[in-house]
């Protein structure tokens, strides 16, 4: 278990905000036609914005004709319309609102669509790599806050900026001794809204590698539990998760408490920008530049003005949030997928199972090999056992054989063909795997046992029966409709392991591969379930990675593995009379 303070990890950066927000763009651009619809709702929300001071103004105009006069007339019909507006405007906002809600729902779904299919396409490395919890971060939270700033965000800004430019044309139109008010407190926001945007963008890039990372440690942890009960281990983890969740909280303090201070700070700005305004406005008034009618107008339009700009401040730091997120999501879509086929590669058909390793060397990082120089030949129809200590190349070779990952150098050859020559699908097609680490879904007993082949009940149960596993899927409440819990939690290891050799006996291949398939089985099954693996295996090449010594003594070859080498092959009674490392191995089974 790694020790307190080995999860800080490296801090991510923004690496590329333009390019992240273009992609962003091409996202929306599926449903350009709706966002346009939506934009143009947007436009016409905020001309009625737009009308609605001047309407005022022009009421107030009416009541200011001189010392007891008012039109009410006048009065009444203004403030109708400014009633008319703002009412059009309001609804028109509600239909924006809607439709980029329901917008951001659809990008985000394709969005999760296309990083699921990234996944699949994804090298088994990538997974070795990377922890499940922080994959999963990306697929939900990262693009759950995508999602909330499209919805939200992206049309505020838009419509913040129509009604800026159109108040400010408004303001102009109406008295540009009172702009001049705004040319100081203008830049001075716009400045250092684009300080405070640069201070911010690496703290929200590290807020979401942080609870990638608390995630990640959590999945972790879960899937474990037994383990950390079993060891007393709960204090240390609480301490260990306490380090790493302080860390989490703290990367979303600093986001948020500095991003927090621009809103406020912007407002100051603008409210001085007011009392600029009220005492240039009071200036003109007493010299008959300007009337109360314009005043009125000019004050509504400065508050239409900063309003936004105080807005725009707040949703900056979202929108800086949801970059640094679908920064996370765009890395994750710019992983090197497996190799493609070579042009020439041919689907692998009629497979007889006459599989050669020549001269093979491969190692998982450049700098440490893990298999050298490896040979091994297997006729159809043969039995090669892998023995030897953990660490050893045992589940490497079968890595190899499956193509999960390729050669450094030598090469692997199926009924003569060379791995790089034939499709990937095809050569996985061609082996049924049953591994020590049961893999079963949320779903019945019959769809677990039918993955990966369409098979009817009648062959489904033939093989729960060779699997002896059929009695005790009788004595369920629902039989073989009887649904799994996800990862199997409610029947044992033992029944997950029969079930998944229920499994390869249906997918007829002619290329085994069995990592320790009887490890979580008593010893009396275990024998029944060794009758029926022998009569699955008769006819076809099986590769059988075995502790238990005892299960492969009638293997055609046995490999003894130490450290990457071959260090003896041959039969059980030919390995035995050696008296070397299998015998001592064997040995020390039986002892």
């Amino acid at each position: 278990m790694p020790g307190k303070g080995d999860r800080g990890g490296k801090k991510e950066k923004p690496k590329d905000t333009r390019g992240t927000l273009r992609r962003m763009i091409q996202y929306l651009m599926s449903f350009r036609w709706v966002i346009l619809a939506m934009l143009a709702c947007a436009f016409a929300s905020n001309i009625g914005n737009l009308l609605g001071p001047l309407f005022a103004g022009e009421a107030i105009g009416a009541a200011d004709t001189g010392p007891g006069q008012v039109d009410f007339g006048t009065v009444y019909r203004y403030a109708g319309l400014m009633l008319a507006a703002y009412l059009t405007s309001n609804l028109l906002s509600f239909v924006v609102n809607q439709g980029m809600m329901r917008v951001s729902r659809r990008v985000a779904q394709k969005m999760r669509k296309d990083v699921f299919n990234k996944l699949m396409a994804l090298p088994v490395s990538y997974f070795d790599r990377h922890q499940a919890g922080d994959i999963i971060s990306r697929v939900s939270y990262d693009i759950d806050v995508v999602s909330t700033c499209l919805a939200t965000d992206v049309v505020q800004i838009l419509t913040s900026l129509v009604t800026v430019i159109g108040s400010f044309a408004m303001m102009c139109a109406i008295s540009l001794p009172l702009v001049s008010c705004m040319v100081i407190t203008l830049p001075t926001a716009i400045l250092y809204t684009r300080a405070m945007g640069k201070k911010t963008r690496p703290l929200y890039a590290k807020r979401s590698a942080s609870y990638g990372r608390m995630n990640g440690y959590v999945e972790e942890m879960f899937s474990g539990q037994k383990t950390i009960l079993a060891y007393a281990y709960e204090d240390d983890v609480c301490e260990d998760f306490s380090a790493i969740n302080h860390a989490a909280a703290d990367a979303y303090r600093d986001a948020d408490s500095l991003g927090m201070t621009m809103g406020p700070t912007i407002g100051l700005i603008n409210n001085l920008g007011m009392a600029m305004i009220g005492l240039m406005g009071a200036v003109l008034y007493m010299n008959r530049i300007v009337g109360m009618k314009q005043i009125s107008s000019f004050v509504l339009y400065s508050r239409k003005f900063s309003g936004p700009i105080n807005e725009i401040a707040n949703i900056v730091n979202e929108i800086y949030s949801a970059l640094a997120a679908a920064e996370r999501v765009f890395a994750l879509l710019d992983q090197d997928e497996e190799t493609a086929d070579l042009p020439q590669a041919q689907v692998l058909a009629r497979v007889e199972g006459d599989v050669e390793v020549r001269h093979v060397s491969f190692g998982y990082v450049p700098e440490k090999t893990i298999l050298h120089d490896l040979n091994l030949k297997a006729e159809p129809g043969q039995t090669i056992a892998i023995v030897g200590h953990t660490g050893a190349g045992k589940t490497t070779i079968i890595n190899l054989l499956m193509r999960f990952y390729d050669v450094d150098s030598g090469e692997i050859l199926v009924d003569g063909k060379g791995l790089l020559d034939v499709t990937r699908d095809s050569l996985r097609r061609s082996y049924a795997m049953v591994l020590q680490d049961t893999w079963v879904f949320r779903g019945t007993i019959f769809e677990n046992i039918a993955y990966g082949k369409g098979a009817t009940m009648d062959e489904v149960v033939a093989v729960a029966k060779a699997a002896r596993i059929h009695n005790y899927i009788m004595k369920l409440p629902e039989g073989y409709n009887t649904v799994i819990s996800e990862d199997g939690g409610n029947i044992s290891k033992g029944q997950k392991q029969l079930l998944t050799i229920a499994r390869a006996m249906l997918y007829d291949t002619q290329m085994l591969i069995l990592d320790e398939a009887t490890s979580n089985v008593d010893t009396n099954t275990e024998r029944q379930v060794q009758k029926a693996m022998a009569e699955l295996m008769r006819g076809k090449t099986s590769f059988v990675i075995a502790h238990r010594l005892s299960t492969i003594q009638h293997a055609d070859k046995i490999l003894v593995m130490e450290h990457g080498d071959v260090m003896e092959q041959g039969t059980h009674g030919e390995l035995m009379a050696r008296k070397g490392t299998y015998y001592k191995l064997y040995a020390s089974q039986f002892e």
